[in-house]
């Protein structure tokens, strides 16, 4: 994998551009141990965008998010130990749901509307949307880059206020088994 180049993106600077709000275009991906045990996820996409009214989460049936996680970073496989699927999809009224495979600890995919609580034991998932949890200085970046000194604010942050849509992830780290690092 050294050899290969990569290419990365986030916040509507998506490789080849695609466009703004459209459910591809991936923000940001969070993951944490919590102090009570459990393993949280966030990935957020189709954003930012300004708030307007009865404005609701970005949707495709043709974009399938997957979490790969690796238990075992020392194995040296590089390769995810886990991967947790997430897709939606829309039923004969028009309304939105998500289904989710893979979850440690389970079995079935989990299957339930858009911004509603889906709980399954310990397992706990929410798909909606949000104000985009990134903080960044859009015009300390840029002056930083025009005068070679580092010009950032943290009293400023271009993304206050914008949503984005969230898919959030919480299950017991326990379940990701012994190699778990907590």
């Amino acid at each position: 994998w050294q050899d290969n180049d990569a290419n990365a993106a986030d916040h509507t600077d998506p490789p080849g551009r695609i466009t703004a709000g459209d459910a591809a275009d991936i923000g940001d991906l969070y993951a944490w141990h919590g102090a009570d045990g459990n393993m949280r996820m966030v990935l957020t996409f189709a954003g930012p965008a300004a708030p307007v009214a009865d404005q609701t989460g970005t949707w495709d049936a043709d974009v399938l998010y997957g979490f790969h996680v690796d238990t075992d970073p020392d194995d040296e496989d590089y390769g995810a130990d886990a991967n947790i699927w997430v897709r939606f999809g829309q039923n004969d009224a028009d309304q939105w749901g998500m289904q989710v495979t893979g979850i440690p600890g389970t079995t079935e995919p989990i299957v339930g509307a858009v911004e509603t609580m889906l709980e399954e034991g310990d397992v706990k998932i929410w798909a909606g949307l949000r104000e985009d949890p990134f903080f960044f200085d859009l015009q300390g970046f840029q002056d930083t880059l025009a005068t070679g000194d580092v010009s950032f604010d943290n009293t400023r942050d271009t993304f206050a206020g914008a949503n984005i849509t969230a898919i959030v992830i919480e299950f017991p780290s326990s379940a990701l088994g012994s190699t778990n690092v907590a």
